[in-house]
């Protein structure tokens, strides 16, 4: 699955891979994000966490802390095993806002300041969100989900007792 959304500025002709994952320990519990952009041979590895978050959470801060390195419009290929993050910026973004930030049971979108982020980040750029299957094998998500993992013991150690 992929999708492509306009975005209001003319990215230069770079393609920038964005790998993302975001886990968490409990559902909520201490969480990390991990992120892998590639672009032009160069590679480079962020991560973080939270120390009370969910998954959901995650995911969404893994994608903006990566389109935050981004110094200028770039064309991205986001690759996610976050289909939350993936119908929610390609499918149920546009509905949430011209329904006042209302979820279709008319209930107020869960992690809309994540999402409001993200979205504004988005404009930026011109991004092609893609989906692929977690634990199945995909040597830059697995990195990520490492990223993430490690992330949560960081928190979980820091973590006040």
């Amino acid at each position: 699955m992929s999708a492509k959304r306009k975005t209001e500025q003319t990215p230069s002709g770079e393609v920038v891979e964005i790998f993302c994952d975001g886990a968490c320990s409990g559902n909520p519990g201490p969480g990390g994000y991990g992120a892998i952009l590639r672009c032009q041979g160069r590679t480079k590895e962020i991560s973080g966490g939270e120390a009370a978050t969910t998954n959901n959470r995650m995911e969404l801060t893994a994608a903006i802390a990566a389109l935050r390195q981004l110094t200028r419009p770039c064309r991205v290929v986001l690759t996610t095993d976050s289909q939350y993050l993936v119908k929610g910026m390609t499918e149920w973004i546009g509905g949430w806002q011209r329904k006042g930030w209302q979820n279709s049971k008319k209930e107020p979108v869960v992690n809309r300041d994540l999402w409001e982020t993200l979205l504004e980040l988005a404009r930026q750029h011109a991004i092609e969100w893609k989906w692929v299957r977690g634990h199945d094998g995909h040597c830059e998500n697995e990195r990520c989900d490492t990223l993430a993992r490690e992330a949560i013991t960081i928190q979980s150690r820091t973590k006040p007792t």
